[in-house]
């Protein structure tokens, strides 16, 4: 009887590490450009939730960090911020935009989206924008537990694209980070093997 139950055990065990692994390996694996460019029409920075005073968060500041050091080394001559109101009032594009200008981005070159209540809205009409300006590639910025998400839904459209990663700040301890990670990698697996819900910004 022990026995039976040491092999049962064993064999729960080999399947937990076998799902934690095709998670692993499916959330890893989503592609992270479509494109060889390196220099791009605009800067795309996916929306983050600001602070609840509607100073920018932690993770918004690493995110516009990231954005005006490209914008600096030439990648693209525009940053287009993106991000409704979705957490609180405040306008998650204009918050880093603000941000972005303080760190001595002309505001000439500085373009919001500001109604997107999500990932899929935030590139959605980022796009329209695009098109409206003739704009046909972006390298896109968010923080790297969020990049494949993001790249499983800009796969969904015809423009050039590349991401680029930043690192959560140190505010957010490492408990946090891992349920973070967790939570999306979970998520993401079950949106690249079962595809997206239906959804009128999702072509």
């Amino acid at each position: 009887m022990l026995r039976w139950v040491e092999r049962l055990l064993a064999g729960v065990g080999l399947l937990v590490v076998a799902a934690v692994l095709a998670v692993l390996v499916t959330y890893e694996t989503v592609p992270t450009r479509n494109t060889r460019l390196r220099r791009f029409d605009t800067i795309l920075v996916l929306g983050c939730p600001a602070l609840l005073d509607g100073k920018p968060s932690a993770e918004e500041r690493a995110r516009v960090s990231e954005g005006v050091k490209e914008f600096k080394a030439g990648r693209a001559g525009h940053i287009l911020f993106t991000g409704g109101p979705t957490e609180n009032s405040f306008v998650e594009g204009q918050v880093m935009a603000g941000l972005a200008e303080e760190m001595g981005v002309p505001a000439a070159d500085v373009v919001v989206e500001g109604q997107s209540q999500d990932t899929i809205q935030n590139i959605y009409f980022s796009y329209k924008l695009m098109q409206q300006r003739g704009w046909t590639s972006a390298e896109v910025v968010s923080s790297f537990y969020h990049l494949p998400r993001a790249g499983l839904i800009l796969q969904h459209y015809p423009f050039a694209w590349r991401e680029q990663g930043v690192p959560l700040p140190p505010q957010i301890g490492l408990r946090e980070t891992l349920v973070i990670y967790e939570t999306e990698a979970v998520y993401t697996t079950q949106l690249r093997w079962f595809g997206f819900p239906a959804s009128p910004y999702l072509p």
